[in-house]
C-alpha cells in the first residue's frame, strides 16, 4: 500500500475531510490533496505534520541493520 492510500484511508476512517485534516495539521488543504494523489514534491516536514495528526508512524529500516556506535 502506498503512503497516499494510507493517508486517505486513515483520514476517511477518522471521519475527517481534507480541509479538517489540513486545519488540524496546520497545512493548506491543497497539500492534503497533493499527498493523497501521491505528489512527490511535498515537503517532508509537512508530511510529518499530517502523519502526526493521523497517528501514522514511519519505520526506518537500513540495509546496514541495527549498528550501534
Amino acid at each position: 500500500m502506498e503512503l497516499a492510500e494510507i493517508i486517505r484511508d486513515v483520514r476517511k476512517a477518522a471521519g475527517l475531510t481534507q480541509k479538517e485534516l489540513a486545519n488540524h495539521a496546520g497545512v493548506a488543504k491543497n497539500l492534503i490533496y497533493d499527498l493523497e494523489k501521491g505528489k512527490m514534491t511535498v515537503k517532508y516536514e509537512n508530511i510529518l505534520k499530517v502523519l502526526d495528526v493521523l497517528n501514522i508512524k514511519i519505520e526506518y529500516i537500513s540495509p546496514l541493520g541495527n549498528r550501534n556506535a
